[in-house]
């Protein structure tokens, strides 16, 4: 196998795919005769980077020791044998034959290796990626005390991989589409045949088949555009980074989307309980279980304490007990400002507090967080701005905003106290009722892929309620040949 000089008709076609990808300079180039007489010119053509330079190197030595063994007849060297040739003697990847250089170009982008041949129009292209990828790692966002600790990686296939090695069963399906007209990012669907519903596979397909837009960089932006509601404050599209959780849901009929390029699986379809559903309350015993009433207590006091304290010290004061009615009229002797600016004006910096200490570098963000809380909350009281028992109160709800197993319910919380505070600033509590109401009534409309949000209390399902406000103990099964947990 040795470089020599590239006839004018395979340099064009080695010119033209280089143009297609605008001269690149990443763009690797090798030609090569094979054969014991140099009979068949060859061009290999791959993007430094993307693929493995050791199954490159792999490919062109396997067709060289084939033709060197095998030689070359002339009636051997049209275009038909040719090509047939080379597919069988490649045992690296996969092979895949074209005769579009606008494929030959998608598939470098792809991290394949092209192979063109001196006269012949079609051309193989053989996958040699590279492997490397970040290794999987302990969950971020969704941390465990007991139960599996890995998560998924920004890699496609790694990230299904660790959902089959929890789901051994050929009933596991996968189905792949690219979305994206300039990234044609590779999109997998994930489902389980026999436990899904077609018609929430139907309504997936049907939506993802509509999306018109020229990248993919995150989930987030999959989950954006199948949404069945586009205005729901509430998610209708759950993620997770683990693995395990996946599998539980692929288990109770739903379906699972892998993004290339991120850790974050999206299923659906989504209801609301289920963002309350932390994957530990399944690992502990059932009494575990009863905390999942904790932390829907949390939901409310995160999204009515401010509300219902400018309610009650602006309209209702009747409600508290005289000696509380008094220390909090001394506490607000002095602040200039109505219960109503008072909490916006400690929710609005308690919000900041929590972009900064996000967006900070790890090795500041916490001890920034910690810090500016304290030192500005004890400033604040100490200047006379806001009432000690209005720290208590948004410290209060910013603790319970953190309970949440799931993100995505707590943005929709912090989005929705601002006008339930306007509500009890202007109304009292007869606005907090009507914000409540009103709260119902969205709640009630919104649907996840057909699915009412309200599931399993409205309509109510009976034989769900085993796990919808807390999990009921695993019933035992005896059969002819032992027991089986279920």
């Amino acid at each position: 196998m040795t470089q020599t000089q590239v006839t004018p008709g395979l340099q064009d076609r080695i010119e033209e795919t280089a143009k297609l990808l605008g001269g690149s300079t990443d763009l690797g180039i090798r030609t090569f005769r094979l054969g014991p007489a140099g009979e068949l010119l060859i061009g290999v053509l791959f993007l430094d980077g993307l693929v493995d330079q050791a199954r490159v190197q792999d490919v062109q030595e396997t067709l060289s020791l084939q033709a060197e063994k095998e030689g070359f007849a002339k009636q051997a060297l049209k275009e038909q044998a040719v090509i047939e040739w080379a597919q069988n003697a490649i045992t690296v990847g996969d092979v895949k034959r074209a005769t579009d250089l606008q494929a030959a170009a998608q598939s470098l982008v792809s991290g394949e290796t092209v192979i063109l041949f001196d006269g012949c129009q079609e051309l193989l292209s053989v996958t040699t990626s590279a492997p490397e990828h970040r290794a999987v790692s302990e969950p971020v966002t969704q941390t465990v005390i007991r139960g599996p600790q890995e998560a998924f990686t920004e890699t496609l296939r790694v990230n299904t991989s660790l959902v089959r090695r929890k789901i051994k069963d050929p009933n596991l399906w996968m189905e792949t589409k690219q979305i994206g007209k300039v990234t044609k990012t590779d999109v997998a669907i994930m489902y389980i045949n026999g436990l899904v519903k077609e018609s929430v596979l139907q309504e997936l397909h049907a939506r993802m088949d509509r999306i018109q837009i020229d990248g993919i960089l995150e989930s987030g932006y999959i989950e954006e555009l199948i949404r069945e509601q586009r205005y729901a404050v509430f998610p209708t599209v759950n993620n997770t980074e683990r693995p395990d959780v996946v599998a539980a849901a692929l288990l109770e009929g739903r379906v699972a989307v892998f993004i290339d390029g991120t850790p974050f699986v999206l299923l659906m379809p989504t209801v609301f309980i289920q963002f309350f559903q932390a994957a530990e309350d399944y690992y502990h015993l059932s009494d575990f279980g009863v905390l999942r009433l904790l932390r829907l207590t949390s939901f409310f006091l995160a999204l009515l304490a401010p509300s219902l304290y400018i309610a009650i010290t602006t309209f209702h004061q009747e409600m508290l007990p005289t000696s509380l009615l008094i220390s909090l009229a001394a506490q607000r002797e002095g602040i200039p400002f109505p219960a109503f600016a008072e909490a916006l004006m400690m929710e609005i910096t308690f919000e900041l507090l929590r972009e900064a200490g996000i967006r900070m570098p790890r090795a500041v963000g916490t001890a920034i967080s910690i810090v500016g809380a304290l030192v500005l909350g004890q400033a604040a009281v100490q200047a006379g701005l806001v009432s000690p028992a209005m720290v208590i109160i948004v410290s209060i709800t910013a603790i319970n905003s953190f309970v949440f197993p799931n993100y995505a319910i707590s943005i929709a919380t912090r989005v929705l106290r601002f006008p339930l505070m306007l509500l009890a600033a202007t109304f009292g509590i007869f606005g907090i009722i009507v914000g409540m109401l009103a709260l119902l009534f969205h709640l009630t409309s919104i649907r996840s892929f057909g699915v009412p949000y309200l599931t399993p209390f409205s309509p109510f399902v009976w034989g769900d309620q085993k796990d919808a406000l807390v999990r009921w103990p695993r019933e035992v099964r005896v059969g002819q040949k032992g027991g089986k947990a279920e």
